[in-house]
């Protein structure tokens, strides 16, 4: 094919490419960090499988290639669409937990995968159904906002579809579930849901959580330092994992500190303000998953405080711009999609970079945009995509708006004369 032929297909991509170019721009500089961080980071685990650390770079670039086709394509259709479906996949996400649960593969001890066949891709179906959860609660909220401040009619639709999906969630990711819970909660508070009734979920929430942590205060003994052995109705499922990473978190300065919690650490120390620099990281050999859960707490060794920063401002100024959709989007669905997919995206950034650096107990959550590819992945670019939606459909409103109030001044321009 000749470059004349190239040239205008290119110019076609961008004249289709649409919504807020900086959001373009951020899934640009994340997914070139990723490239970085995950091939700087692999090198332990492709050891450990006999394969070369490139094999996990082109995975990675893969996953980015599907990973920008899935965001230009979903923001290509309209987001009223994501309405229609938005019940249909929520419907679908309930009994995919449920087969998790049951069938699903264990990975660390946890059914959180199932494996689809042929292609033999893990699919983390709590993915799915956050995406689902929001999509269908950025809907009932728009719908419901003539009786929203009502218990039954308003409240009682929004608050239910949200504790199914997260007890479904929590038996194999608990943190998960939380995380999910409260960005909806958040959610509800800005779709103008009563106080009091957030607060009484809150409540009701904040019973079994406190329960947990007093367990786990209870069955730690701080003189020798190191957890004390659990009774047997304790150690069944996930809750002995809650029970111990509650405790290392509270006794982070005893003796028997988590692992990860210390390697973490070692590895924030060594990059002090600019880092080892690319490639050069040395807790990548000890960390546990350096390539997704403790993947900032490479890229503070590698590039210091700074680029930490760095990696903070972008998620921030990504939440910064779905606000400004939210803002400027003239109707309440598109305002809620795009806003409760921007939380739930950069809450669990926050959670991520809160446990590599110790101020949030260790969770099982990924740095979007960043991490090593998988569904989490896929469904962080779907999410963006549908948010790029909205701006889509925001630019395309406020682009009609200006060139009838221009027609309008050229009128009038006219009669004078």
């Amino acid at each position: 094919m000749s470059d004349q032929k190239i040239a205008p297909s290119f110019s076609r991509l961008a004249q289709n490419t649409r919504g807020d170019k900086v959001i373009w721009a951020i899934v640009l500089i994340l997914t070139m960090m990723s490239l970085l961080v995950v091939y700087s980071s692999t090198g332990t685990l492709a050891y450990k499988l006999s394969k070369s650390t490139e094999s996990y770079l082109f995975k990675q670039v893969v996953f980015i290639i599907i990973g920008v086709v899935l965001i230009y394509f979903a923001h290509l259709v309209n987001y009223t669409i994501y309405s229609r479906v938005a019940l249909i996949l929520y419907l679908v996400s309930i009994p995919l937990l449920l087969y998790t649960l049951v069938f699903g593969s264990s990975i660390n001890e946890a059914n959180r995968w199932i494996k689809l066949p042929i292609i033999n891709l893990t699919f983390q179906t709590s993915d799915m159904a956050k995406l689902a959860l929001f999509m269908y609660l950025g809907r009932q909220l728009s719908r419901k906002q003539p009786v929203i401040k009502d218990f039954k009619k308003g409240f009682i639709p929004l608050i239910v579809p949200v504790l199914v999906t997260c007890a479904l969630i929590a038996p194999a990711n608990l943190s998960t579930a939380l995380l999910t819970g409260a960005t909806s909660l958040l959610l509800m508070f800005i779709g103008r849901v009563s106080m009091k009734h957030i607060g009484l979920v809150i409540g009701i929430t904040a019973i079994p959580i406190i329960i947990l942590i007093g367990i786990a205060a209870g069955y730690y003994d701080k003189a020798e330092g190191k957890s004390k052995p659990l009774p047997s109705i304790l150690t069944k499922g996930r809750i002995e994992t809650w029970i111990r990473r509650v405790q290392n978190f509270m006794y982070a300065d005893k003796t028997e500190t988590a692992y990860q919690i210390q390697q973490s650490k070692i590895a924030i120390a060594k990059g002090k303000w600019v880092g080892l620099g690319p490639g050069n990281s040395e807790a990548r050999n000890f960390l546990p998953h350096p390539y997704s859960d403790f993947i900032y707490a490479i890229i503070i060794e590698e590039y210091g405080l700074i680029g930490g920063a760095f990696v903070l401002f972008i998620y921030l100024a990504f939440l910064f711009r779905c606000i400004r959709i939210f803002k400027r989007c003239p109707y309440a669905f598109g305002a809620f999609l795009a806003l409760g997919l921007s939380f739930t995206l950069v809450i669990q950034a926050m959670a991520n970079m809160a446990v590599n650096v110790n101020l949030f107990p260790v969770t099982g959550v990924t740095l979007p945009l960043v991490s090593m590819g998988g569904s989490s992945f896929l469904f962080t670019c779907i999410a963006i995509g549908i948010i790029l939606s909205v701006a889509r459909n925001v630019e395309q409103i406020e682009g009609k708006l200006s060139t009838v109030a221009e027609n309008d001044e050229n009128a009038e321009s006219e009669d004078e004369r």
